[in-house]
């Protein structure tokens, strides 16, 4: 497995959102929105993405969104690489003295994912719930 950094392209954004069931978005939409990514992750098999992860935000909210894996290499531990390396990039650019808050919507189900790196749950009635986790250094 290997992880590259601000790699990520439509084809395969889409088609990995496809994988786990996820409505797309139109393709406009979509390379606006990597375009205006603040970082990616990816993980490649034998030369096809199997997994990503993105990071939007302003330098002191981040939110981690579309966090992939194919599910045919599920439970790999691809997710934890992927989700580590965002969490690396937000305390790599918060600075000394500073904070960062980084917040996302989890998958219902996938809350105890999240929990277990540190991240507290913040009920929404309206879809999985809403995760935050403070960066201070």
């Amino acid at each position: 497995m290997t992880y590259q950094e601000n790699a990520l392209c439509c084809e395969d954004y889409c088609r990995l959102r496809e994988s786990v069931g996820w409505i797309n978005f139109s393709e406009t939409q979509t390379e606006k929105s990597l375009t205006n990514t603040l970082y990616t992750v990816t993980a490649e098999k034998d030369n096809q993405t199997v997994g990503m992860g993105r990071l939007i935000g302003d330098g002191m909210y981040f939110m981690i969104v579309d966090l992939v894996v194919q599910p045919d290499v599920q439970r790999m531990g691809i997710g934890s690489r992927i989700f580590q390396m965002l969490i690396e990039y937000v305390e790599r650019e918060t600075p000394v003295g500073g904070r960062s808050s980084i917040q996302l919507i989890a998958e219902k189900g996938k809350e105890p994912f999240y929990a277990k790196r540190g991240f507290k749950t913040v009920p929404h009635e309206f879809c999985g719930s809403a995760m935050r986790k403070v960066i201070r250094r």
